[in-house]
C-alpha cells in the first residue's frame, strides 16, 4: 500500500499500515533546489498521537520478549536493505532536504553504520553478574526495555538522526513512535517501507507526522517512557524541561557554535579543504559545522586568502548535478534569515571577505553561495548565534590560550577542532577545550556509531547521550538480582 495517496498527502505509518491523519491542515513539502511541492504533510492531531501510542504498547509485550538474537536479525536484513537502496535513499535526501549528493550519500553510510551497532545486541545488552559477594550469595544485573519510546528529529539529517534512535532503541526491546521533521518526511516512510520488508512486527515502529502538537502529545503521554530530541536549542531546552517534569527520560540534542583553531605550523594543503567542506558542506545546516575559524598569530592573512579562493571555486547548484558542493537551504524563510545575519555582521564591524549574495543560480531554489566574514569579535551576532548556514566567521587571535579563551565563551559546546603539527598543542587543546566532541586536523569531529555524540554546555540537555554505550544505557533499564544459593 503506498505511503502517499493520489492527492500528494503523507499518511502516518501506524500498527504496520498507512492510515490517514485526523488532519484539518497540510503543509507543503518542497524541493529547496527548486521550490517545487513534492508533497504534503499532514499537521497530525493528539488523537493521531494516541492512536500510535496505543499501537506501539499493544506490540510491545510480545516484542519486548523476543529473544534478543531474533531481534538483531532483523536489523541485519534491513542493513542489507538500506545498502541495497543506497543510492535510492541518497537521491530521496538530496531532493527534500538540498544537500549535494555526495554529503547525502555520506548520510546514508552513516545511518547504516548505525544499523550496524544495533545488529550487535547480543553483546550490547549482556549484563553483569558476579559469584560469591558474600558467602552462599551471587549478585547479577540483567537489562530490560523501558517500553514505548519516542523519537523528534530535524530536517537536516532526515535519515541518520531517525537511525541514531529507533534501530537501538527497538533492538533493546522498545517500540518507537517517530515524529520526522515536517519539512523532511519523504525519507522516514522509506524507512517504515523498509522496516517492514525487514520482518519488523506490527507495532514496533510508527511514524506520526506533525508539529507542536505531536511533539506536545508525546511530551505529555503518560505511556512514552522516554523521548529522544535532536532540534535547535530553544526547543531542546524545552522539550527536556517539559518531558523530564512528565517524569520522562530525556536526551536533547541541540545547536551548536563550532571552533576551529588553525595554528602558525598548520599545513594549509590539508586544512583549508577540510575547513571549507566542514563549513559548507550540507549547506551549513548541521550541527558539526565549522562555523568559526580561529587564525591564530601570523598564518591569519594566507589562511583567509586561501579560504576566500577555495570557496570561489565551490560549485552551487541542485545536488543532484554533478561535482555539487554547496545546495540550497532548506528554505526561504532559512535564505532570508540568512541574509539579515550577513546584514548584522555588516552593520556591527565584521569584515565581508566573500559575499554569498552576489553568487547566481539557474534555479529557483533557496540558494545562498559560501559567505566569509573576518575580524569578527565576541561581541557581534554572527559569532554568538548558530546561523546554521554557509556563513563562516574568522577571529584573529595572538595565542593558543586566547584561542581556546574564545572559543570557551561560547555557551554551546559541541565540537571543536585544531589544525597543527605540534604535539603540545595537541594535549593542550584537549585538555582545555570546553567541548565533547574534538578534532586534531580533521574538519568535522563527529563519532562513529559505537561512541556518544557528546555534546556540553547548551548543545545537549540530559545525562546520557545518543549513540554508543549511553544510547544503550538510555534505551534500556537494569535489574539487580542478588540470590542465595
Amino acid at each position: 500500500m503506498s505511503s502517499i495517496s493520489v492527492a500528494g498527502r503523507l499518511r502516518n505509518w501506524v500498527g504496520g499500515a498507512w492510515r490517514d491523519a485526523e488532519a484539518s491542515e497540510y503543509l507543503d513539502v518542497f524541493d529547496p533546489a527548486t521550490a517545487e511541492v513534492i508533497a504534503q504533510v499532514p499537521l497530525s492531531t493528539r488523537q493521531d498521537v494516541e492512536m500510535a501510542v496505543a499501537a506501539a504498547e499493544a506490540a510491545f509485550r510480545e516484542w519486548s520478549r523476543t529473544p534478543v538474537p531474533r531481534r538483531a536479525r532483523i536489523f541485519f536484513r534491513y542493513h542489507q536493505l538500506l545498502v541495497e537502496h543506497w543510492d535510492e535513499l541518497a537521491r530521496l535526501i538530496v531532493r527534500e532536504n538540498g544537500k549535494s549528493y555526495k554529503d547525502a550519500y555520506g548520510e546514508v553510510q552513516r545511518a547504516i553504520e548505525n544499523v550496524e551497532f544495533a545488529a550487535s545486541a547480543p553483546t550490547l545488552l549482556m549484563g553483569e553478574q558476579l559469584a560469591n559477594i558474600a558467602t552462599s550469595l551471587d549478585s547479577g544485573m540483567y537489562r530490560y526495555p523501558l517500553g514505548v519510546v519516542a523519537g523528534i528529529t530535524p530536517f537536516n539529517f532526515p535519515m541518520m538522526v531517525p537511525c541514531w534512535m529507533f534501530p537501538l532503541a527497538i533492538v533493546c526491546g522498545n517500540t518507537f513512535v517517530l515524529k520526522p521533521s515536517e519539512r523532511t518526511p519523504l525519507l522516514a516512510q522509506r524507512l517504515a517501507e523498509l522496516l517492514e520488508e525487514s520482518g519488523l512486527p506490527p507495532g514496533v515502529f510508527n511514524i506520526v507526522h506533525g508539529s507542536r502538537e505531536v511533539v506536545q502529545g508525546l511530551i505529555e503521554h503518560p505511556t512514552v517512557r522516554a523521548i529522544s530530541f535532536v532540534g535547535s536549542q530553544p526547543v531542546a531546552a524545552y522539550v527536556y524541561s517539559e518531558a523530564a517534569a512528565h517524569g520522562k527520560r530525556v536526551q536533547a540534542l541541540a545547536g551548536a557554535k563550532n571552533h576551529t583553531i588553525v595554528m602558525p605550523d598548520a599545513n594549509l594543503d590539508e586544512a583549508i579543504p577540510q575547513i571549507i567542506s566542514a563549513a559548507f558542506g550540507s549547506a551549513g545546516e548541521r550541527c558539526m559545522a565549522c562555523s568559526v575559524v580561529v587564525a591564530v598569530g601570523s598564518i591569519a592573512d594566507q589562511l583567509v586568502e586561501g579560504l576566500k579562493s577555495a570557496a570561489d571555486q565551490i560549485r552551487i547548484g541542485n545536488g543532484l548535478e554533478e561535482d555539487v558542493l554547496l545546495g540550497p537551504v532548506i528554505r526561504a524563510e532559512h535564505r532570508y534569515r540568512t541574509l539579515q545575519y550577513i546584514d548584522a555582521g555588516i552593520q556591527e564591524g565584521a569584515v565581508l571577505v566573500r559575499d554569498g549574495r552576489q553568487d547566481r543560480v539557474e534555479a529557483d531554489g533557496y540558494f545562498i553561495g559560501p559567505t566569509i566574514f573576518d575580524y569578527v569579535h565576541p561581541s557581534m551576532k554572527i559569532w554568538q548565534d548558530e546561523i546554521f548556514a554557509p556563513v563562516l566567521s574568522i577571529v584573529r587571535v595572538d595565542t593558543l590560550d586566547e584561542a581556546i579563551a574564545l572559543a570557551n565563551e561560547s555557551r554551546f559546546a559541541n565540537g571543536a577542532c585544531i589544525f597543527t603539527n605540534n604535539a603540545s598543542a595537541i594535549r593542550k587543546f584537549r585538555e582545555e577545550i570546553d567541548a565533547g566532541m574534538l578534532g586534531v586536523n580533521i574538519g568535522v569531529p563527529a563519532p562513529m556509531a559505537f561512541f556518544p555524540f557528546s555534546g556540553w554546555k547548551d548543545s545537549f540537555y540530559g545525562d546520557l547521550h545518543a549513540n554508543g554505550k549511553d544510547g544503550v544505557a538510555f534505551y534500556t533499564r537494569r535489574k539487580m538480582i542478588t540470590a542465595r544459593v
